[in-house]
């Protein structure tokens, strides 16, 4: 059973998940696939992993550089772990495109595509400290956010990206 914890944030409100001893899940309200891994839920603050995940997204929203992560567990497919951790990898303030994270993969001997990582990063259950945010599109575009573009661009701003060298994906 997971034990969630609600917060407030400067995006709206979170919803943290535990399995007891690290963070397996963080989702703004209303987000995509929110809580898509809980398998039964019991409402609690007083998790260790919680008071040092609210001590980062504290650090983090003020603006500066929080320290080292809350033990994090996510949860899905070994594919979608390692692309998880490919995330891990992309410094604070910087961006990379799918196709960019699919070549990284290809060399570690991964078969991957740019679709199949824009699959991986969409369902990342722990938002914001796993940065899929930092991902955009190959032509340039902000696309791709599961808590919305307007979180996406905010995330960014805060991290000092310059957005004025990227766009809103076209309408189709």
């Amino acid at each position: 059973m997971d034990t969630i914890c609600k917060l407030s944030s400067p995006l709206g409100p979170l919803c943290l998940a535990s399995d007891g001893s690290a963070l397996t899940g963080l989702w703004l309200e209303g987000q995509k696939y929110f809580g898509s891994i809980l398998t039964g839920q019991e409402e609690t603050a007083a998790l260790p992993v919680f008071d040092r995940t609210k001590d980062w997204l504290e650090v983090y929203f003020s603006g500066k550089t929080p320290g080292a992560l809350p033990p994090l567990a996510p949860q899905g497919s070994a594919f979608r772990r390692e692309v998880w951790k490919l995330l891990l990898e992309i410094p604070r303030g910087e961006t990379v495109t799918y196709g960019a994270l699919a070549q990284r993969l290809q060399a570690r001997g991964t078969s991957a595509s740019a679709r199949s990582v824009g699959g991986a990063v969409g369902h990342n259950p722990i938002s914001i400290l796993i940065p899929c945010h930092r991902v955009v599109g190959g032509d340039g575009s902000l696309t791709g956010y599961a808590g919305g573009l307007a979180n996406k661009t905010r995330l960014l701003e805060l991290e000092g990206v310059d957005l004025k060298k990227f766009h809103l994906p076209k309408e189709k």
